[in-house]
């Protein structure tokens, strides 16, 4: 099983930086299958997508007991910066971000390192929406009165969303993931997230927030192969106005998530020197 530690997958620390920008390709390489069977194996088409699966009380099925979704890497959740360098194609709809003066000059300072202070690469939380952008496996499992999202990285974290009709705490105790409630739009799971601390990055190429991110997401599932994902970015202390960006995630049957642990036997943070 190949772990991934965003940038540090280096071995000599004057390959840091053209490794930081080549990231993607090693986070999408396919994993050796699961010893006994069942686990993951490489990424190969899966079975032809069939309608979209659901429950008895009508709602999509966002994720069952026969496989996992498996993002790709997004590292730019705006979809492509001026000239290219780090885009992201997966995104459906290139953002014209509109940072306030003091972000852009963090996002360009990260930039100009070459996220080497990343604080994924520090075994944290990537945060939203960066949980979904991340090539960690994750399972969705749906109660009567909330969502529980099982994430196999990101420091092994999960997400239990009610959607029982509670509103948010009045003052939430800030957290790497947010307090989240959710309610049902039709076919899609829609999430409201505050109460952030301003501990992680957007993506891995630096989008900054705030603690007043304020995250509307929805979850489509559009057929038995592909969950929908938009995310709704909202920072009054970082952006000008709103904006939003999208992109799907597989389905993968049979995948089971496996146990990772971030911070053992990390021997590459030293190497974390971009440039």
């Amino acid at each position: 099983m190949k772990n991934y530690f965003p940038g540090s997958i280096v071995t000599i620390a004057a390959l840091a930086a053209t490794l930081l920008v080549s990231l993607p390709v090693f986070a999408q390489e396919p994993e050796a299958p699961r010893a006994g069977g069942g686990g993951r194996g490489a990424r190969r088409p899966g079975p032809p997508a069939t309608p979209t699966p659901r429950l008895a009380d009508g709602h999509p099925d966002l994720g069952n007991a026969a496989g996992s979704w498996s993002p790709l890497v997004v590292p730019n959740i705006a979809g492509s910066d001026p000239g290219g360098a780090r885009q992201s194609k997966l995104i459906e709809k290139p953002v014209d971000v509109p940072f306030l003066p003091p972000a852009k000059v963090v996002y360009d300072q990260r930039n100009s390192v070459l996220s080497k202070d990343d604080p994924e690469s520090r075994c944290l939380p990537p945060g939203v929406p960066r949980m979904m952008a991340t090539p960690f496996p994750f399972q969705i499992f749906q109660l009567s009165d909330r969502v529980l999202f099982i994430f196999e990285g990101g420091a092994h974290v999960w997400r239990s969303i009610p959607t029982d009709g509670r509103q948010h705490p009045k003052d939430p105790n800030p957290t790497f993931l947010g307090d989240s409630v959710g309610h049902w739009e039709g076919d899609t799971l829609v999430v409201d997230v505050v109460g952030f601390n301003n501990g992680t990055w957007l993506d891995q190429v630096g989008h900054p927030h705030s603690d007043a991110l304020h995250v509307v997401e929805r979850y489509t599932r559009t057929d038995s192969n592909t969950l929908h994902y938009e995310a709704l970015i909202d920072d009054p202390k970082t952006y000008s106005k709103s904006w939003t960006t999208s992109w799907n995630i597989p389905f993968k049957q049979g995948w089971e998530l496996n146990e990772y642990i971030c911070q053992e036997n990390n021997k590459d943070l030293s190497h974390m020197v971009g440039k």
